[in-house]
């Protein structure tokens, strides 16, 4: 289990900014927690403080019952049990992409390192590039290649910074599956800094989103989903309108929240909430309605696509 707690953390040359505070949570082994908040919230930072890059003054981690030391009590940062997969790749780039994945293994085998080597091919799809030097890989490739290779010692834990962030989308969503599938299957505990929700609600156990270094939710993905309040929260998951949802019950007065464009209807009978269409945004299968109302601006998905300054009443889907 890992077990964190952190009261507040700032750097030593600016100690009066908070990066983070408030920050508690436990882990089981083999679970999958993802970090989601927008740029500058802390989440690097409170991977490097998982992984013991930075020292941990008003707080504590725990891995196991093991107390987490920073660098002020080791002599090599990062924890045995943990490998972290930063924004900066820890690639060698004038040698094979088979050799980076090598470089932490025993050695003593060779014939199981290069089974072992082969198999983290196949997790990150990089097969037919066994060979190539990682100087001659794009940002994507090398981005795999770190993956792989913070794999290939089967760590504890694994800590992901932004891990698919140079990715096409294309192979993205394959690779997800099958990195995330891979880390389940061998149970190693996973802890993922994104601002990605799909990847948040794809993949997590849980969920703990950060605001300005503080939690601001934390819960499964599915009670995330179902508990949004703000803007800022509803913001990750679409365009979030701000809406009294009692009015649609006929109440006068009610408690104002934020709904999701799948959340509300175009209605084909008249409602206490209309207006006119301003702007429509196609989304594929669907096109997400932008409506000047008098509770605001709503977006509301919508299956075909509507006559700009169309009178419609809005319900809740």
């Amino acid at each position: 289990m890992l077990d964190l707690t952190i009261k507040e953390f700032s750097y030593p040359n600016t100690p009066e900014v908070l990066i983070l505070q408030g920050i508690k949570f436990f882990l089981k082994e083999g679970e999958h927690l993802v970090i989601l908040g927008e740029s500058g919230c802390g989440k690097s930072t409170l991977l490097h403080l998982i992984y013991g890059l930075i020292h941990l003054e008003k707080g504590k981690i725990f891995w196991k019952k093991r107390q987490l030391l920073g660098p002020q009590h080791n002599i090599v940062p990062g924890d045995l049990a943990m490998k972290l997969v930063a924004q900066e790749f820890n690639v060698m780039p004038y040698i094979s992409v088979a050799e980076n994945i090598a470089t932490h293994l025993s050695r003593n085998n060779k014939q199981q390192d290069a089974a072992r080597v082969d198999q983290l091919l196949e997790v990150v799809a990089l097969q037919e590039h066994k060979h190539t030097k990682v100087k001659n890989l794009s940002g994507g490739q090398k981005q795999r290649v770190a993956l792989a290779k913070a794999l290939a010692n089967a760590p504890e834990v694994i800590l992901l910074d932004e891990p698919f962030s140079n990715i096409d989308t294309f192979r993205k969503n394959k690779l997800r599956r099958n990195v995330y599938g891979y880390l389940k299957e061998n149970n190693i505990t996973c802890i993922t800094a994104t601002h990605d929700s799909d990847e948040a609600l794809g993949f997590a156990d849980t969920i703990l989103m950060l605001q300005d270094g503080k939690k601001e939710m934390m819960g499964s993905p599915q009670e995330i989903i179902s508990n949004l309040k703000t803007p800022y929260q509803a913001g990750f998951f679409g365009t979030g309108s701000i809406i009294d949802t009692s009015i649609f019950k006929g109440v006068k007065k009610g408690e104002r929240q934020t709904v999701l464009p799948h959340e509300l209807k175009i209605s084909k009978t008249p409602t206490a909430i209309y207006g006119l269409v301003l702007k429509q945004y196609f989304k594929g299968h669907f096109y997400e309605v932008e409506v000047d109302t008098s509770q605001g601006v709503l977006f509301i998905n919508h299956p075909i696509k509507l006559e700009e300054k169309t009178k419609v009443y809005i319900d809740l889907a």
